[in-house]
């Protein structure tokens, strides 16, 4: 907006005809200094979000480390606080060096045929000692054909001719047994290995050619299989007390879908829907029966499940705080930070020191110090002024400012963000759901996606098995294996 200013000739003449005129000249400046002091605030303020947008990255919100692109910082900073603990592995860290074998495999000897200094044969003498040295290796793997042949006999009473049975596990003419099997599925979905690279390495280590079809017909196998398993998940889930939830993008077919998560420390289920919401969760079957404490990241359609209680993750909070105090340079932001992190450590500590108990008084005082950062915070960020009515209404909320969002949700969700104080089972945050989706994650880096919705819906079935199997300290190999024969590892109901 360009404001013009009056001429010495027109502020003579205003001041000739009187002070009416004077007056008039004046608040006519006065108008158009205000009209453009209102611009520069839209555009100062349009300036600054567009700054904290662009300060925006996977270190300071909920943004993904593949959303830095190429302006990657070329330290990592992270949240946590330096500690007193040295580098390195901490006092009591088991070790695992090579240690000799009592009972080797093999055993090879090297006589002494003659004297190294005179050259006289020793063949006849007697032994007076052994040195031993052990190499550990892996013997040559080949994959083994085994022939199958039931008699037949016909009965010289009746004159029926009688077959033998074959096993359940051999329906077909030639096969593949379910240690091949074991290793395609394994590979692809434990280690990422697309198909095409694990017929490669059937080719390589057990010199026979695996066809493409073949490895996939494998993993389609292997989810029938666990079935039960997958159902006895999602049941133990679903009846725990501390549930952690989270969902993240999947390419399938080229198109957005979601990858949904339920997890505890001693199971994972996982669920690819086309929808981020509400139907997808209730697709999942978990959250629809649960009843204890879902952890989760403040996604809206969590909420609608009121049969549990809610408990955010504040780790969620701490990055956008830790953006609030840099984008923004507002204190309160850093102060919030810092009383968050105090009040896990004193949760910590009461954990390790059972004898101390954390007691309502200093709960009491906790929560003040809360109220009174969250004052300081609404101080510089005052409530915008009501729209004019005279201006068109405009549909929705008024727009607010990153800063006020985040003082609302800390304020109206007060109870949920502070539940890990008032329930030691609560955790501070949602690593745990975060950890479990990351994997998935690795999968969709090495091959792009999924081709197809049943494929993906088959490798997350997969991998929730692997991921309950893993956090249980049953070997993956294994239980991959017992699934293909029909005993799939299930994990106790003690969740």
């Amino acid at each position: 907006m360009y404001i013009r200013l009056p001429t010495r000739e027109e502020i003579h003449q205003a001041f000739v005809k009187g002070e009416e005129a004077v007056v008039e000249l004046i608040l006519g400046l006065g108008l158009s200094l205000e009209e453009l002091a209102k611009q520069l605030e839209t555009q100062a303020a349009a300036l600054q979000e567009l700054q904290a947008r662009q300060s925006k990255n996977s270190q300071n919100s909920s943004k993904p480390p593949s959303s830095d692109g190429y302006d990657k910082p070329k330290r990592t900073v992270s949240l946590r606080q330096p500690g007193q603990k040295p580098n390195g592995g901490q006092p009591g860290h088991p070790g695992h060096t090579l240690e000799r074998s009592a009972y080797p495999d093999q055993l090879e000897m090297h006589p002494v045929i003659a004297c190294a200094a005179c050259g006289l044969t020793l063949q006849s003498v007697e032994v007076t000692g052994v040195e031993e040295r052990q190499v550990f290796d892996i013997p040559a793997i080949r994959i083994e054909v085994t022939a199958h042949r039931a008699e037949i006999k016909v009965c010289p009473g009746c004159g029926l001719e009688n077959r033998g049975v074959f096993p359940p596990n051999v329906t077909n003419v030639v096969q593949y047994g379910d240690g091949v099997k074991t290793w395609a599925a394994y590979f692809q979905t434990e280690h990422f290995i697309p198909t095409a690279r694990t017929a490669q390495i059937f080719a390589d280590l057990l010199h026979h050619p695996l066809s493409e079809g073949s490895i996939l017909k494998a993993g389609q196998e292997l989810v029938t299989h666990l079935e039960p398993a997958t159902a006895a998940i999602k049941k133990q889930l679903s009846q725990t007390d501390i549930l952690h939830v989270d969902e993240s993008g999947l390419r399938v077919k080229g198109k957005l879908h979601w990858l949904h998560v339920a997890a505890t420390d001693r199971a994972t289920d996982y669920t690819v829907h086309p929808q981020r919401g509400q139907p997808a969760m209730t697709a999942a079957g978990i959250l629809p029966d649960f009843k204890g404490r879902a952890v989760h990241d403040h996604w809206k359609p969590y909420f609608s499940y009121t049969g549990c209680t809610h408990a955010l993750c504040n780790a969620h909070h701490l990055r956008e705080l830790k953006f609030i105090e840099t984008a923004y340079e507002q204190r309160w932001a850093g102060q919030m930070a810092t009383l968050l992190c105090e009040m896990k450590k004193t949760v910590d500590t009461v954990q390790e020191n059972p004898q101390k108990p954390l007691t309502d008084d200093v709960i009491v005082a906790l929560e003040q110090r809360y109220d009174e950062v969250l004052s300081s915070g609404y101080l510089v960020n005052p409530r915008p002024p009501p729209p004019d009515p005279k201006q068109p209404k405009k549909r929705g909320r008024p727009a607010q400012t990153p800063p006020l969002n985040l003082l609302d949700r800390l304020r109206d969700f007060k109870p949920q963000t502070l539940m890990f104080l008032h329930d030691p089972r609560v955790p501070f945050e949602n690593n745990q759901a975060e950890r479990d989706v990351r994997m998935v994650k690795v999968k969709q880096k090495v091959s792009g996606g999924f081709r197809t919705l049943e494929g993906a819906k088959n490798f997350v079935q997969i991998r929730g098995y692997i991921s309950t199997a893993r956090k249980n300290a049953v070997n993956v190999f294994s239980a991959i294996r017992d699934a293909f024969c029909g005993k799939p590892f299930i994990p106790s109901d003690a969740l």
